[in-house]
């Protein structure tokens, strides 16, 4: 029987893996020999104080909205108390009082898409409202 020898590892150049320099990283043209290449460091421009306070005022949303968002829960926590009321809980009076109260103290927001969705909340409380104080209940 014949034996296979192990396969013993290439030595030379082409056994070596590329190493790249610590402050090699990226990709670089070739620059014109009167013109050299800006370092990395140089080539990113410094933030400035005021672009930063823009970013971070983009961020977050306006005092408004949050309040508008806040009171738009509310008026759905409202509505699941009536629904909880109506169906055997009891306190229908208190949960309409309740809804008919946050309903008058709405406050506006600035952002288009949350006005929508508030409106519509609202619509559904006034909808609520006409038909259960129409009922009697």
């Amino acid at each position: 029987m014949t034996q296979i020898a192990p396969i013993a590892a290439p030595t030379g150049p082409a056994a070596r893996p590329a190493r790249s320099t610590p402050g090699a990283g990226g990709f670089r043209l070739p620059s014109a020999p009167g013109n050299p290449a800006p370092a990395p460091a140089e080539a990113a421009a410094p933030a400035t104080l005021a672009g930063l306070l823009a970013l971070q005022e983009a961020a977050t949303p306006a005092p408004r909205d949050r309040a508008a968002r806040r009171h738009g829960q509310a008026l759905l926590g409202g509505l699941a108390a009536l629904q909880r009321a109506l169906l055997g809980a009891g306190g229908a009076r208190a949960a309409l009082d309740h809804l008919a109260t946050l309903l008058a103290a709405a406050p506006p927001a600035e952002d288009p898409g949350l006005a929508a969705l508030l409106d519509a909340i609202a619509l559904r409380c006034r909808i609520e409202l006409a038909r259960h104080d129409g009922g009697g209940t």
